[in-house]
């Protein structure tokens, strides 16, 4: 069945619409779990009474002003990454291009942690309509954008290439953040640094709105370009067959999908495996042969609530950046992407 709403098109399948179902169910039983378990468990009743404002007033405050925004800023970051992720690999068609690997996150992560040390804001501000939220913007752009021209070559950008380039920019912008750092005082890089790690902590309704409003924004036009987004990732060659304006297609996938990674990056830090798990679970999932956007955006929400629960309960009452979690998750994982690339015969 085919659904076309203007631009937009959509087909679904029974597995793939089954595997959206499950996913929706299992992110609101994150939610709610993320609302109910901490240092101070509340019942499943006091969670809806507190979310309904008939709760007492300590479930009210634990509820609706400390949990309830940060596990609200993990569906909207991971939805981000993992719609972020999906572009990237499906342009480039290489499951190693995610934004925290090939520079992009670390491009955010410097221009956001500029703006931290020298902008005269906070770690905890970074989710604001401030210096931060545009410093990762500009940052995440310039390096999409230098990233885009050193790959360039006969007329074409190859998946490899990009990922190669991108792993170099990634470096060299771990370098220049860490220049910063040193360049800093003691308390304003303590800030930055606990940022760096990725975090939920602390964040609030502030957090929720402005990357809410981004994600009305940026998603639909993301959704626009969906037939493009399906035919690269069948090849150049198919895509100006049909008539795709490759070089403006893939411009504009890459600009909205550099854009989804600094608000991500902008509201939590620059967490890892997140975009790049997601797309490659979500097309296991459903079982597809290209990378399903919906579906990756769902699964990014899944996981970086299960991890940010994970991160608050492992060492409770000692709550872990998500950050670690995820990356501790991540590496594994990569590590089985290079040895699947290696076997058959894609790992250069």
């Amino acid at each position: 069945m085919r659904l076309e709403l203007g631009p937009i098109g959509l087909r679904l399948r029974p597995r793939v619409a089954a595997t959206a179902a499950a996913l929706v169910l299992t992110g609101f039983a994150g939610l709610v779990a993320s609302l109910s378990l901490g240092t101070f468990a509340l019942p499943v009743s006091d969670v809806v009474g507190a979310l309904l404002g008939t709760g007492s007033g300590d479930a009210d405050l634990i509820v609706r002003e400390l949990r309830l925004p940060r596990a609200l800023t993990a569906v909207l970051v991971g939805v981000a990454f993992g719609v972020a992720g999906a572009v990237y690999q499906a342009v480039t068609r290489n499951q190693l291009a995610s934004p925290d690997l090939i520079g992009i996150s670390a491009g955010a992560g410097a221009g956001a942690v500029g703006a931290i040390l020298f902008g005269g804001v906070t770690a905890a501000g970074a989710g604001s309509f401030g210096a931060v939220p545009f410093g990762a913007l500009a940052g995440a752009l310039a390096t999409a954008t230098v990233i885009y021209l050193l790959a360039y070559r006969g007329g074409t950008v190859t998946g490899y290439r990009f990922v190669l380039v991108g792993i170099a920019a990634n470096g060299a912008l771990m370098a220049l953040t860490r220049w910063m750092l040193a360049q800093a005082d003691i308390d304003q890089a303590s800030r930055a640094m606990v940022w760096l790690t990725g975090s939920l902590n602390g964040r609030g309704h502030e957090h929720v709105q402005w990357a809410g409003l981004a994600l009305l924004l940026l998603v639909p036009l993301t959704l626009a370009l969906a037939r493009p987004y399906q035919l690269l990732q069948f090849g150049d060659d198919t895509a100006l067959g049909l008539g795709i304006p490759l070089h403006r297609a893939r411009i504009a996938l890459l600009v909205l999908a550099t854009c989804l990674a600094a608000l991500a990056t902008s509201a939590a830090g620059p967490i890892a495996f997140i975009a790049l798990g997601a797309p490659q679970i979500a097309r296991r999932l459903a079982g597809t042969a290209g990378v399903p956007l919906v579906l990756s955006g769902l699964t990014g929400a899944v996981l970086l609530l299960v991890a940010d629960l994970a991160a608050r309960l492992l060492f409770s009452p000692v709550e872990l950046p998500v950050g670690i979690v995820t990356g501790a998750v991540g590496a594994p994982y990569l590590l089985l992407l290079l040895a699947r690339a290696n076997r058959s015969g894609q790992g250069g």
